[in-house]
């Protein structure tokens, strides 16, 4: 089980170190651990106990009285405020303990909910996307372990397949196709999978290569399928290479084709791109440039 400072705390929950000591002082809330060198900690009880306590803060209910409640109690109103709540910030905090808990029915009633009530698309761009940021930082700072990470992943990935799947852009002679892949290596998906949902939502074809592609069956699939972008995501560095190289390289194989690029060993790396390639900052550009060349095929037609 991780361990946490006082500061991973504060980092996880958005509470300020201070606030949660005096919550130790004056309401016995948390109850710290300590070293064989009396260094203070906290466990993942620690860290769901600070998760729930601020989602109930946010949400109007003191802290004299939640620090009252028994942990049957705060769970209880946790999950009565969580299927209220339009917060995605609420969602999201959700979303976590359901993560550390391994809860799958709880995750199922969180993405249900919010799809009915703001669709499927906004609530990944507001509540998953997000969310899967903070996992990151989850991740960097070892406060889940592999097991909780491939449990929450493997449900969107469930999620986004059968997203995908629904889809059915209007084949015709002027539809815009996408090649989307992952270099040799890489293996976080889910924004590719992501990107795959938004671009076919858009009434254009795509080819979904998926993960660690290498480049002579990249190459041998681009002459089958032609497409007229190629679209890939680096959160890796590339094996043998910098990130730079790769993209290098990518553009020498692929001289005519325009190549959309993004991901964190890209973006706000401030690297000269060659002349073919279109960095994709975040998923509103992505919208943007589907949605913009759909519209120039309209006008084609």
């Amino acid at each position: 089980m991780a361990n946490y400072s006082i500061k991973d705390l504060e980092h996880l929950s958005g509470i300020k170190a201070h606030t949660l000591r005096i919550w130790e002082q004056r309401y016995n809330l948390i109850d710290p651990k300590r070293t064989d060198t009396n260094i203070r900690y906290y466990d993942q009880d620690d860290l769901k106990l600070v998760l729930n306590v601020s989602l109930l803060k946010d949400n109007g209910f003191k802290i004299s009285k939640i620090a009252e409640m028994s942990m049957e109690e705060m769970h209880k109103e946790v999950i009565l405020v969580s299927e209220k709540t339009t917060s995605f910030a609420d969602q999201i905090y959700a979303l976590t303990l359901s993560m550390i808990d391994l809860d799958e029915q709880r995750f199922e009633k969180i993405i249900s909910t919010n799809t009915l009530k703001i669709g499927f698309e906004r609530t990944m761009m507001n509540v998953i996307n997000p969310f899967l940021s903070k996992i990151g930082i989850m991740w960097m700072t070892d406060s889940i372990n592999p097991a909780q990470e491939h449990f929450i992943t493997n449900l969107i990935r469930q999620k986004l397949m059968v997203a995908i799947d629904g889809q059915y852009p209007a084949i015709g002679e002027y539809t815009k196709k996408y090649m989307l892949f992952l270099p040799d290596g890489e293996l976080h998906e889910l924004s590719l999978l992501f990107a795959s949902y938004l671009i076919k939502a858009r009434q254009n074809k795509v080819i979904y290569l998926g993960q660690t592609m290498p480049m002579n069956d990249l190459m041998m699939a681009f002459e089958v399928y032609k497409p007229d972008y190629l679209l890939t995501v680096l959160t890796t560095r590339p094996a043998d290479m910098t990130a730079l190289e790769y993209l290098n390289k990518l553009s020498a194989k692929f001289p005519e084709t325009e190549i959309l690029v993004s991901g964190s060993q890209i973006i706000g790396q401030d690297l000269k791109l060659p002349e073919n390639m279109t960095p994709i900052s975040n998923l509103n550009h992505l919208i943007d440039f589907a949605e913009q060349n759909a519209s120039l095929v309209d006008a084609v037609r």
